[in-house]
């Protein structure tokens, strides 16, 4: 089967997506000691209603990571054990953030970032990211090894946290009764508590009221540079084959080409296939999809970059850094191995498995590895990410537009200087 074909063919379940990315809600390891019920989950018991949805989706998740992922033997996990320890708190969970602490603690034995459960507030977040909202304005991703806190990835300029002073690096705990987590709604107009702590540690408890943001563009185009096009893709969303082949198209092949995959999470998988399809020859072997059958299927540019007649000829240089994942990480390391491109920046995460999502009876969101993923030089990027091919530090806050990896692409790509050689004239 094709490529193409391959991610056409879609289940009935239009909530269901192929795609590689990294789970929104991270699996993480439970922390040493942690009881298997809080004092809180204790002293709060769960509606016969909700007892009964809890069963649910506990038993949809179990049931779906049992025979549906990628690596059968689920990495040794005892998952019958699993099932015993597990079920008893999640049935006893009084709300959403405690039943979805319980899957992400069960799901984290897998050791696979690709393996989360995303709340329904989360997946409602998720559903509606291209669309005017309400939103404080965060980038937020779990500490692996701090269950219910969460680091600042990223802030919005015009929102407000933003306006707040919240900065990249900050942290949020989210584990006290009366403070804001992901599994939460926001509301326009409704404000909420969180709390905040430095990056120095101090803590900066803070009270924002959400208020409706426009959605921001996933691909932009930066053409200020003389003889460089820098293409910022922030996740691989349906579209971007085709507006990469417009920036592309008509682009002089003087003009050196620089894409920017930091902080990039992966998405759909035919979108990184598109891209490359841009700079690699038709039908070539990019990557090896193993699916929980041991069946080795190759995966092959398929064409899909806009209406770019041929794949351009420009230099090519990809940015990424230690949040770029799953689809921002097989891009740069395919190119890499075609000689195609020089990778800048920082090593990426290593979180690259062919995964889908599936809805929850909740409404929430399984995030699950269905297939293995290797290059097509036989490197198993999961766990390992992709090494630049030259090394920089991401910019630090405050740097006043200061880009150390850009620059040292920009660098990389240009021309060596012709030295000119004075040639005596004859006597």
């Amino acid at each position: 089967m094709n490529l193409r074909r391959l991610f056409l063919r879609l289940t009935a379940s239009a909530a269901m997506s192929l795609a590689l990315v990294a789970a929104p809600a991270v699996a993480r390891e439970p922390a040493a000691g942690h009881p298997a019920e809080t004092a809180a989950e204790a002293s709060a018991r769960p509606s016969r209603e909700r007892a009964k949805m809890n069963q649910r989706v506990f038993d949809r998740v179990w049931t779906e990571v049992r025979g549906q992922y990628y690596d059968p033997a689920l990495h040794g996990v005892d998952w019958n054990g699993a099932r015993r320890t597990f079920r008893p708190r999640a049935l006893a969970a009084a709300d959403d953030r405690a039943l979805y602490r319980v899957l992400g603690d069960m799901l984290a034995l897998l050791d696979d970032e690709h393996a989360g459960a995303s709340a329904p507030a989360v997946a409602r977040r998720l559903d509606t990211l291209r669309q005017a909202r309400p939103a404080i304005g965060v980038t937020l991703r779990p500490d692996p090894d701090t269950p219910g806190h969460y680091v600042v990835e990223k802030v919005r300029a015009d929102s407000p946290a933003a306006a707040a002073g919240v900065a990249t690096g900050w942290r949020l705990d989210a584990t006290g009764p009366a403070a804001w987590s992901p599994e939460l709604d926001v509301v326009e107009g409704q404000a909420v508590r969180l709390a905040f702590s430095d990056a120095n540690g101090v803590d900066r408890p803070l009270t924002l009221t959400p208020r409706i943001l426009q959605p921001l563009p996933p691909f932009t185009a930066d053409l200020s540079r003389p003889g460089v096009a820098v293409l910022r893709v922030d996740a691989f969303d349906i579209g971007l084959g085709d507006w990469m082949g417009r920036q592309l198209t008509g682009l002089s092949p003087d003009t050196d080409v620089i894409l920017d995959l930091r902080g990039n999470p992966g998405g759909r998988l035919l979108e990184a296939d598109a891209v490359l399809s841009c700079f690699l020859p038709r039908d070539r072997v990019w990557a090896t999809r193993t699916t929980r059958s041991g069946q080795a299927i190759p995966l092959r540019t398929a064409g899909g970059c806009g209406d770019l007649a041929a794949p351009a000829q420009n230099e090519v240089a990809v940015l990424v850094d230690a949040n770029s994942r799953s689809a921002a990480e097989l891009t740069p390391a395919a190119l890499q191995e075609a000689g195609r491109a020089v990778v800048v920046g920082e090593p990426t995460a290593g979180s690259v498995l062919i995964s889908q999502d599936s809805r929850l009876p909740d409404g929430g969101r399984l995030s699950l590895s269905r297939s293995d993923f290797v290059t097509a030089g036989g490197v198993r990027l999961e766990k390992r990410g992709v090494t630049p091919d030259l090394t920089a530090l991401a910019p630090v806050s405050g740097s006043n537009g200061v880009d150390p990896v850009l620059d040292l692409a920009i660098a990389a790509l240009a021309p060596p200087p012709q030295v000119r050689v004075e040639v005596p004239a004859p006597l």
